[in-house]
């Protein structure tokens, strides 16, 4: 073939934009929306950070961030109930650990948490995540304390 036909043929080919296919909710080949939430497009913007300093003085926060995590999972995620309630034993066993083994296994959880979430794909658990490492890093006990607080009331809403 000619190389002025090939060059015709390529230009007939079906458009892609940003070099994938999108569906009709504009959605490209890998479940990302166009456009993102960047203006400048891409992968989209993740969810709101928790303020832990919040969380642990002031109550209302920690409700109304309960409801903003189990809000994003229905409208994202298909995490089943048992999973968050199997989470929720780990923390909990977690902030019962003596004070010198507190932190690492709250590392652990967040390695666990990471684990959960790439595994079955609960995008809206990110927050939490990095919540984790906040609590983690700050190494107090009330931050472990509030952080429960918090799994338990996301998993009484989501029941």
């Amino acid at each position: 073939m000619a190389e002025g036909q090939q060059e015709a043929k390529r230009d007939n080919r079906p458009g892609r934009e940003g070099g994938r296919d999108r569906d009709r909710e504009g959605r490209d080949n890998r479940g990302h929306r166009e456009g993102g939430g960047r203006p400048g497009g891409g992968r989209p913007d993740g969810p709101p950070e928790i303020d832990i300093d919040k969380l642990m003085n002031d109550s209302l926060y920690l409700d109304n961030q309960a409801h903003a995590v189990v809000s994003r999972m229905r409208d994202m995620d298909s995490g089943t109930k048992s999973q968050l309630r199997r989470f929720y034993n780990a923390v909990r066993r977690a902030c019962r650990a003596p004070e010198s083994e507190r932190q690492h296994q709250f590392v652990m959880l967040r390695a666990r948490l990471a684990y959960t979430i790439a595994r079955h794909s609960l995008r809206s658990l990110d927050t939490l995540e990095k919540l984790l490492l906040q609590v983690t890093r700050k190494n107090d006990v009330r931050g472990y304390e509030r952080f429960r607080d918090l799994f338990e009331a996301i998993v009484a809403y989501n029941e």
